[in-house]
């Protein structure tokens, strides 16, 4: 972090120039104030990682930007890092770890059963703990978003992910169970760290032009996760009856896991600061929350994309159950039905992503998706049980293009709904409404599986992304977050309460031209509105 203390003549000038800034509004966006991360955004305003740089901030020549009650605001100028590529793909590799973890049970889940002695709701309960953990722990790890920025929270979730899997480690015996439930549970806490961070990562570190092509980059990693889940344990775990051979392959797959997530980098600390915009005090914490629920649309968002996401949660924790009723040792190929249906997902997600960047087209894409997903569940639950598994590979695939394609369209259409709030709260109340749903799901489908079959609970499924649809259609494309990237100098009024100094002749510093050449500038000036969106 920079911290420069104003030279003599920068506070003797100092009247004259708020004066000036008063006279002439746009001198507000001028290039010389600086939103790179860990550099102030004057030589006398410090960007405190754990400050607000709203525009309501004062810029005091001898002290640190004070975050005021008033909500964050966007600021100023943007630099593109080229960094920030790299940062979105560590990301994607310690999720796509943890994504692996949570489904590596289900995707197996006759095997287990066999091995621990336990029934096929205890397995599920492996996958469901990461759903359950999620909501009591939402806030507190959101909190902990703003209050310390992305790398803190980056660390924690890798750190956590490392130990559970570490625990489940020493659970290769078949009287270890609630060890296994015990490693499960830890890393479903490191998901609490992951699973709200996409839309955060592409919104502070991309352009306006990449935010959603980032946001499926980062998906995209979770999702490759799942694919594995369900591809490699089918292979590394054949069923076999021998438990000490067993226990053995089961090791190996926990192995791959430890070893490998001591390898990925983090984000370095710059990213937190780049967090400037929204970080905020307790209060305004609060009540951004506050806020979010009031919001109509927003609240829509939350209820449709939990009846998605839910409705894929529940598949990918029965499918192998689901599979093996109609097709009896199709243990490898129930996993190879899930891969395709995450693979598919993960190509609809970037495509769907492009196409945003491109056309801002976030309701019309959204609700288009949707139905399809309905269209593409309704197609798989009448050919599951006709006997041809190329039929379920075909029906699935074409399910999962949309269904998981949808993902980080929710997110970035929650972002554009709820701008300037936090990208982390908005994606967390997704992902808490996705639990919830997750659990409801997986628990319902499951005993209408055991009591009447595959098909009733697949249609029940339907039901909902029937009324997922439906209430898709109800919510406004209120685009706040394009609105402001429009704004330009002379039709924003700025309304800080007191203005920040900003010298038209000062020149760059050597870091700052270092700076330069590593970035490539864009320039939004995303000034504030008088009214609070």
């Amino acid at each position: 972090m920079v911290n420069e203390e104003p030279n003599q003549q920068e506070r003797d000038g100092s009247a004259s120039q708020t004066s000036a800034l008063g006279e002439n509004p746009s001198l507000s966006a001028h290039p010389s104030v600086s939103a790179r991360p860990s550099v102030s955004i004057h030589p006398s305003v410090s960007a405190h990682r754990s400050s607000s740089a709203h525009p309501s901030t004062l810029a005091q020549p001898s002290g640190s930007a004070h975050p005021s009650s008033s909500g964050p605001e966007d600021l100023g100028v943007i630099k593109v890092s080229k960094r920030r590529w790299a940062v979105v793909l560590v990301f994607s590799c310690y999720s796509m770890c943890n994504a692996f973890q949570w489904i590596q049970y289900s995707s197996i889940n006759n095997i287990f059963m066999n091995f621990y002695g336990v029934s096929a709701f205890a397995i599920d309960w492996l996958s469901m703990c990461y759903m359950l953990t999620y909501i009591p722990l939402l806030l507190p790890v959101a909190w902990l978003l703003e209050k310390f920025g992305l790398r803190t929270i980056a660390l924690t979730g890798s750190a956590l992910n490392c130990l559970g899997a570490w625990v489940k480690l020493g659970s290769l015996k078949p009287h270890l169970f609630p060890v296994t439930l015990l490693g499960q549970v830890v890393c479903s806490v490191a998901q609490v760290f992951i699973l709200g961070m996409p839309s955060r990562i592409a919104s502070v570190w991309f352009g306006a032009n990449e935010v959603s092509t980032a946001c499926s980059v980062a998906v995209f990693g979770n999702q490759l996760g799942i694919a594995i889940g369900f591809l490699v344990p089918p292979v590394l775990v054949p069923n076999i009856k021998d438990q000490d051979k067993l226990a053995y392959h089961i090791s190996i797959m926990f192995y791959i896991i430890a070893v490998f997530k001591e390898k990925p980098k983090h984000p370095p600390s710059r990213a937190q600061s780049l967090s400037y915009a929204l970080a905020s005090p307790d209060a305004s914490y609060l009540s951004s929350i506050v806020r979010l629920f009031k919001n109509l649309n927003f609240v829509l968002l939350i209820v449709t994309y939990g009846l998605n996401a839910g409705a894929f949660y529940a598949l990918s924790t029965l499918l192998n159950r689901m599979v093996i009723l109609h097709y009896p040792g199709e243990e490898v190929n129930a996993g190879r039905i899930g891969l395709t249906i995450v693979i598919s997902g993960m190509l609809g997600a970037m495509i769907s992503g492009i196409w945003l960047d491109r056309t801002k087209t976030y309701k019309e894409t959204t609700l288009v998706v949707y139905i399809m997903a309905l269209v593409g569940m309704v197609v798989y639950t009448l050919t599951l049980n006709l006997g041809h598994l190329w039929v379920v590979f075909i029906t699935a695939g074409a399910m999962g293009f949309f269904m998981t394609g949808y993902l980080p369209l929710g997110f970035e259409f929650a972002v554009e709904l709820t701008y300037p709030e936090s990208e982390g709260i908005s994606s967390g109340l997704l992902n808490m409404s996705a639990q919830v749903f997750g659990i409801i799901f997986t628990i319902s489908q499951g005993q209408i599986i055991d009591n009447y079959g595959t098909r009733p609970g697949n249609i029940f499924l339907c039901v909902f992304l029937t009324l997922g649809a439906v209430l898709t259609a109800f919510i406004r494309a209120d685009l706040r977050r394009q609105k402001a990237n429009k704004e330009t100098p002379e039709n924003v009024v700025p309304v800080f309460h007191s203005q920040i100094l900003v010298h038209e002749d000062q020149k760059p510093t050597e870091e700052e031209e270092e700076e330069e050449e590593e970035s490539k500038t864009s320039k939004a000036p995303t000034g504030v509105l008088e009214e609070h969106l």
